[in-house]
């Protein structure tokens, strides 16, 4: 099956990199990441990025490739992507798309949803609100959107609701309003845990992340911790610890939690795709995917 794009989507933590890895090497592939922080070179661990080891055996594209100092866009993302996919299908007829920012892989795969210019005098007035203000407009306004945005990220919050009051309509209405779909054959999967199982998967993939120097490298970085790519699960705790606003065990217990619902968050965005397949835990053998692709390997 040529020109397919299997894409390897889901929640953070449920085994996402190991099943595209095994995929890639028994296809004699690449793989591309559409996780919107594994891009950055100068956040390693708190993003999980794939080892050197698992580097070494598969050519992976938009890992440690970019800077936080210049950072990516849903849009931009998708410019570059697309092109790197299009010369990996002419030169390999199948590609590998792994990551767990669904907006950025949907953005890749099916083009950008278009949403209303908003009026700058709208994003003015929402500036000059706080955290919580927002959280409780976005509520009030569109309680679909509130249900899977994140509340402590301010700069969705404003776009959410800026579009809100420019239309007078709910942002989640102009959602699945897409522009283009860049490909043709698309096959999406994703890892099925219970959820108790990925929520102890995802408490200790944190505490692997602390043994490894997460806080280090979260303690280099407080000078950017205002960049768009540091608002992230696993930083932003961190730097609430080293301002004296909360213990370092308290910064941790919160990245688990953040990250679990982060977790859910994601589940919900892929559970409304009809066209994305879950897999059980013991069908994940990488023979087993493409069998049911009726791919040839």
């Amino acid at each position: 099956m040529n020109n397919l794009v299997i894409h390897i989507g889901g929640p953070t933590a449920s085994g996402k990199t190991s099943l595209a890895i095994d995929l890639a090497v028994l296809l004699g592939t690449e793989i591309l990441s559409s996780d919107s922080r594994q891009c950055y070179k100068e956040m390693r661990i708190g993003t999980a990025v794939p080892t050197d080891d698992d580097l070494s055996r598969v050519r992976h594209h938009f890992v440690k490739s970019h800077s936080i100092h210049r950072p990516l866009t849903a849009g931009s993302f998708s410019n570059e992507a697309r092109k790197v996919i299009l010369n990996l299908l002419n030169k390999k007829g199948i590609v590998i798309v792994v990551g767990g920012s669904p907006l950025y892989s949907d953005a890749l795969l099916y083009g950008l949803d278009e949403f209303p210019k908003v009026d700058p005098v709208i994003l003015n007035q929402l500036s000059a609100l706080s955290l919580d203000e927002l959280s409780d407009q976005i509520k009030t306004l569109d309680p679909i959107s509130a249900e899977h945005i994140d509340h402590k990220n301010r700069r969705r919050l404003e776009r959410a609701l800026s579009v809100c009051l420019q239309t007078g309509k709910p942002f989640s209405s102009f959602k699945n309003n897409k522009a283009v779909k860049n490909f043709d054959n698309i096959f999406e999967i994703g890892i099925h845990w219970e959820r108790d199982i990925l929520y102890q998967r995802i408490n200790k993939r944190v505490d692997l992340m602390i043994e490894s120097g997460l806080v280090e490298e979260a303690r280099k970085l407080l000078p950017y911790k205002n960049l768009k790519p540091l608002q992230t699960v696993g930083y932003r705790e961190l730097f609430e610890h080293f301002e004296g606003n909360c213990s370092l065990d308290e910064s941790i217990e919160k990245i688990k939690q953040h990250s679990r619902n982060f977790a859910k968050r994601q589940l919900t965005w892929y559970k409304k795709k009809s066209e994305f397949k879950w897999l059980k835990t013991d069908e994940l053998k990488a023979e087993n995917v493409l069998s049911s692709l009726g791919v040839d390997y």
